[in-house]
């Protein structure tokens, strides 16, 4: 099967010669992503087998990998027959790495993710944003990447891209079109951010990717979450509320790449008016906000995280203005994903951002709400379970997003290291 797909993949030159360039990019990718998704370090010979390449290529491409820091030799494997034991081999935890950065309503954070996924730096900055220009925003931003970029460096590691998520519509070329809580239009971010080097060049990975954070959000959970989700509508709840939604596997952006905006679905057409300009939007019943508000802690002027812990706190203690404000906010929740569960037939709804400690008692009236508006429920129940990131998952997912495209695409990496 490897075989017939490097026969489709390989390029020609005029005269119909397969280039030998593309050939071992080709392999170099083939044996890499098998290494990534191997749920134990395989060996040569065992990558050999399972890619239908020589053992020979396979040797060669594995030397290019040890030598260019993208994979490294395990602990020597269970000997299974005659002969000494082969090594494994893993994804290296030196080399390239992910910058993943967030601006948010009340926040900012940064954080490193390296090639075998691990969260090497991460650091959030509080502050409210609304009141800040753009331009200061991102200068702050700036200054706690070159923060990452300095605890990178001092644990080996080299930062190959940057990926950036933002609350709001992005269009192509890392324009916010609109980031209505934070009061954006039209911001050309990647200009506002030319003059900070972020990262080191890589030839096939974009210096800066600029992404709505529920997309990201939703891309961190798919590496991160239990294996075999595929599908799955991934929600963040902070001030603003947003969508990732994953397909077979793939995240879907839409047409312009601004799928997801779930916190201006109208729940009350003619309901309380909304940052956007409409009326009764999701975000107004279910945001952060709106929560705080019903519970009587409207003007606490609290962050996410820890607007979130103190709700998770009176719940957990019993108060009814907490437990109803989180009961209504869970049965707009539902009555929205619903409509999204049916449009999409999807069987899992994942609470990220804020939402992530609130599941406990968000998810009986979102299941509620679920369980009597959806079709097929009766015969294949939607579960709706917290992140496995929590309020990390953007930023997390960025950086991620980063070093998946070094496994993509490992010959770039390997031009650059030699």
């Amino acid at each position: 099967m490897t075989a017939v797909w490097q026969c489709q993949e390989v390029t020609s030159s005029p005269t119909g010669a397969v280039r030998q360039g593309s050939l071992r990019e080709l392999n170099l990718a083939v044996v890499l992503r098998r290494i990534a998704a191997a749920d134990r370090p395989p060996s040569r010979a065992e990558l050999a087998a399972d890619t239908g390449l020589t053992r020979a290529t396979v040797s060669a491409v594995v030397d290019d990998l040890l030598g260019g820091r993208l994979v490294a030799e395990a602990d020597y494997a269970p000997r299974t027959g005659a002969g000494r034991p082969a090594r494994g081999l893993v994804l290296a935890d030196h080399g390239p790495a992910g910058l993943g950065l967030e601006v948010n309503v009340d926040y900012l954070a940064a954080c490193v993710v390296d090639l075998a996924g691990t969260v090497r730096h991460h650091v959030v900055h509080r502050a409210d944003l609304r009141p800040v220009s753009p331009a200061d925003a991102l200068t702050r931003l700036a200054a706690l990447a070159a923060d990452a970029r300095a605890a990178a460096v001092r644990e080996g590691l080299t930062l190959a891209g940057a990926a950036l998520a933002v609350p709001g519509l992005v269009s192509d070329g890392g324009l916010v079109r609109l980031a209505p809580n934070l009061g954006w239009r039209d911001v050309d971010v990647p200009a506002l951010l030319a003059g900070h080097r972020l990262t080191e060049p890589v030839d096939g990975v974009p210096a800066l990717v600029v992404e709505n954070e529920a997309n990201l959000a939703a891309l961190g959970e798919l590496h991160a979450g239990p294996p075999g989700t595929a599908s799955f509508l991934h929600l963040t709840g902070e001030i603003g509320i947003g969508a990732g939604i994953v397909l077979d596997g793939a995240l879907y952006r839409g047409t312009r790449g601004w799928s997801g905006e779930i916190g201006h679905i109208p729940v009350h057409p003619e309901g309380r008016p909304c940052r956007c300009g409409g009326r009764g939007c999701l975000e107004r019943y279910a945001g952060q906000e709106a929560v705080l508000a019903a519970a009587g802690l409207a003007g606490a002027d609290l962050p996410a995280d820890t607007a979130a812990a103190r709700l998770a706190e009176l719940a957990e203690a019993g108060d009814p203005a907490t437990r109803a404000a989180l009961a209504d906010a869970g049965t707009a929740l539902g009555v929205t994903v619903a409509g999204v569960v049916n449009l999409l037939d999807l069987d899992t709804v994942v609470l990220g951002g804020g939402y992530a400690p609130l599941a406990r008692w968000l998810r009986p009236p979102m299941l509620a709400e679920i369980t009597g508006r959806v079709l097929t429920a009766a015969w294949s129940p939607v579960t709706v379970r917290p992140a496995a990131l929590g309020a990390r998952s953007a930023a997390v997912g960025g950086a991620a997003s980063v070093v998946r495209r070094i496994v993509d695409r490992p010959a770039g990496w390997l031009t650059r290291a030699g």
